[in-house]
């Protein structure tokens, strides 16, 4: 039945570092335990009294390991395994808590810690967030990685190009080379000692994020790693607000940016057999906003991470006890308490998440922007290069005059720092690239997703989901040439390829598998396909066997900066496709179902102002009492989720919707007997569809009837404790 279910299946969990209390008991499946501290063993104690199945989450590249650092653990300081600038500053996370690079020792200590765990009886462990930061690789000990991964002294990352490439690949071999050390050894541990065939996850950033944030870690590269069992997507209000630019505006678009993180880490776990779980949280760790900023912004990345059919397992809320024990804006004299409606809110989202169906996608025209884990590699220039960059993505990508560009520089850097400075870490920042690609189509509601160039050579038909793939070499490289070999065998069988790339990127003179050969990897994949790159600034459109080409030789960059440029880029795309058959029918929307759930969200930043309107008989999902209305209507920059009747028309009893956990219902006799439970003093609703009206005789409890949608709204304040009640009988339907 609807909502009910067993807690092994794990279908939403959160993250605590705390003892356990009423107040946050949000009544999910799973727990993860955070921190190996003297009050582990009482912290699982609590949380497997309470019902949960209780996980281990850790930090992989920080954490408090003092004993490792001082050298308590084997006699030796490693502080000089902290990440260190070029200006031998290191790289901090708090006290005492750098950023690491992690070394065979380091991976050797985490096993050990992380092995109390194990003999405390937890189900799966979590070792969250492998960080390299991009302006790192100065220190002693990555020094001598370099040395021993590459064969030769190290190179200073801001000495060349290739430098810089290289030492940001080996930051993301060594948390790769970690995660495999310590996965390894731990399930060794447990089924040695224990016969438990024990699980290990990684939640970590999508690969925009740590993009943008330039960050190096393994992603995709993960799934060569066969002792990790999957991952959590550790998207949040606190990463999907980071600003990008769209027809020439910079600001927050926190949907459309969740919407393709979420999109991305998908593709992690397709066809792998591997769990992911995406993450939301209801405030962030930004603690100076208000709860009404924390509320649509987490509701944003709700709906977007639904549009993404292939995932239905959460992380309901990292940290709970900041959420319901915390006052925002932190530090300020009005700061409050979560707002009685919002605790509603959320305790029926952390219930609904783990009631949705797998689906697959509506979208008629299968979409897939191209994106590789190299994307990291590329993030910062080395000395001497950023001029002539500026002077190519600033000027020529806005094709605007001298006089514009200054005043979209003064906008843009607000008339702060050194020039090369801002630009190095605003425009970059933005991944202007990427997102010149996307939002161009997205916000005309054409339901793009990343697709990832890595995955191409690892999985034998991985790319047959679509039916339309752009790329650019410009933000991202391949790795190996059979990922251009797969392109093209993808081209050759059916597929149309659309290539966006102007050959300006630096990145294109690394020391790889093309270089002597070719001008860049595009070149090479244009020859497996026997065409040619059109002159600068031209365009051509190829058929190559079954399959189509289409080739416009510009920055994918210069999408972003003006709403021609944005317009240019949609029509050629659509000419593109055309070449193949396929209609765009532009809209302002996107949506999708859900089983018997309704997800859709209306663009705006778009001349067409229509909004989404949908007839019928509906529950708002989104509303703390589950109000039904007839009309679903959506304006532009509005999202949201609705329960459909229609769905479920031979269904007499069903739970709709819910805010504590429901562990029983079942009806006998005219009575209906409902056992459940909420965290303590949340304002708690059930909505129920029922054979018959019902009454509720219980202190507390109040009871409405819906004649039109046949279902019952049970509404009460807990006390996080389990109860029963009943309902009764009262007539009959209408």
């Amino acid at each position: 039945m609807a909502y009910i279910r067993d807690r092994h299946e794990e279908l939403t969990g959160f993250q605590e570092s705390g003892e356990f209390k009423k107040i946050f008991d949000v009544q999910c499946d799973f727990v993860m335990v955070y921190r190996i501290n003297d009050t582990l063993a009482q912290r699982i104690k609590d949380y497997r009294d309470a019902g949960y199945v209780i996980h281990l989450m850790s930090g992989i590249s920080w954490g408090y390991y003092r004993d490792y650092l001082y050298g308590e653990w084997d006699g030796i300081n490693h502080w000089d395994e902290a990440q260190t600038d070029r200006y031998g500053n290191q790289i901090m996370h708090g006290k005492d808590c750098p950023y690491m690079v992690p070394s065979i020792t380091f991976a050797d200590y985490l096993t050990e810690k992380i092995k109390i765990a194990v003999d405390l009886g937890v189900e799966a462990i979590h070792v969250e967030e492998p960080e390299f930061w991009d302006r790192g690789g100065y220190s002693p000990a990555f020094k001598r990685e370099f040395e021993m991964y590459y064969k030769k002294p190290w190179e200073a990352p801001h000495s060349s190009i290739d430098a810089r490439y290289k030492c940001a690949r080996l930051k993301a071999y060594l948390y790769k080379r970690t995660i495999d050390r310590v996965s390894a050894a731990i399930k060794n541990y447990a089924l040695t000692k224990y016969n438990k065939l024990i699980r290990f996850y990684v939640p970590t950033h999508s690969l925009l994020n740590y993009t943008q944030w330039k960050i190096v870690s393994p992603e995709a590269s993960l799934t060569e790693v066969p002792t990790v069992d999957g991952y959590i997507a550790q998207i949040w209000t606190g990463t999907s607000r980071e600003k990008n630019a769209y027809e020439g505006v910079i600001k927050e678009r926190t949907f459309e940016t969740a919407y393709l993180e979420y999109g991305v880490m998908q593709e992690l776990v397709k066809g792998t057999g591997r769990r992911m779980w995406f993450l939301h949280d209801p405030i962030e760790d930004m603690d100076y906003y208000d709860w009404d900023d924390y509320r649509y912004n987490y509701l944003k990345t709700v709906s977007a991470s639904i549009l993404h059919p292939k995932i239905n397992t959460f992380e309901v809320c990292p940290w709970p006890r900041r959420v319901f024990g915390g006052q925002y804006p932190k530090n300020d004299p009005n700061a409050i308490d979560i707002p009685e409606d919002y605790a509603t809110v959320l305790s029926n989202n952390f219930q609904m998440l783990g009631d949705l169906e797998l689906g697959e996608s509506t979208a008629p025209v299968r979409t897939g922007i191209l994106i590789s884990d190299t994307s990291l590699y590329q993030r910062g220039y080395p000395d001497g290069i950023l001029k002539k960059v500026k002077a190519n993505e600033v000027g020529t990508v806005l094709r605007t005059t001298e006089e514009e560009l200054r005043e979209f520089e003064n906008v843009l850097f607000k008339g702060k720092g050194d020039d090369e400075m801002r630009y190095n870490f605003e425009i970059t920042q933005m991944l202007p690239g990427f997102y010149g690609l996307c939002l161009p189509l997205l916000k005309h509601g054409m339901p793009v997703r990343p697709v990832l160039l890595d995955n191409a050579r690892r999985y034998l038909g991985y790319l047959n989901d679509y039916d339309v793939i752009v790329m650019s070499y410009e933000f991202c490289k391949p790795d190996y040439p059979e990922e251009n070999a797969a392109l093209a065998n993808w081209v050759r069988a059916g597929g149309t390829l659309i290539y966006v790339g102007d050959g300006f990127d630096p990145f294109h003179k690394i020391d790889s598998f093309w270089t002597g050969k070719y001008d860049s990897a595009a070149d090479q994949l244009f020859d497996l396909l026997n065409i040619k790159n059109p002159e600068a600034g031209k365009s051509g459109i190829y058929k190559v066997d079954k399959g189509c080409i289409a080739v416009w030789n510009t920055s994918p960059s210069s999408f972003c900066w003006s709403k021609e440029n944005a317009e240019e880029w949609r029509n050629f795309f659509t000419k593109s496709i055309e070449a193949m058959g396929y209609k765009w029918e532009r809209t302002n929307c996107i949506s999708e179902r859900r089983g018997p759930y309704l997800v859709a969200a209306v663009f705006d930043e778009n001349e067409n102002e229509t909004p989404f309107v949908e007839k019928g008989l509906f529950t708002n999902m989104y509303d703390p009492a589950f109000a039904i209305v007839d009309e679903i209507r959506l304006l532009p920059g509005q999202d949201g989720l609705y329960f459909d009747y229609s769905k479920i028309e031979n269904e007499t009893l069903r739970v709709i919707g819910t805010s504590p956990r429901i562990f029983s219902m079942d009806e006998n006799d005219g009575k209906i007997s409902v056992e459940c439970q909420s965290a303590d003093k949340i304002k708690s609703n059930i909505r129920i569809r029922t054979p018959y009206p019902v009454k509720i005789e219980k202190d507390g409890f109040t009871c409405v009837c819906d004649s039109a949608t046949k279902t019952a709204l049970i509404s009460y304040v807990s006390k996080g404790e389990r109860m029963n009640f009943d309902l009764v009988k009262d007539g009959q339907w209408n």
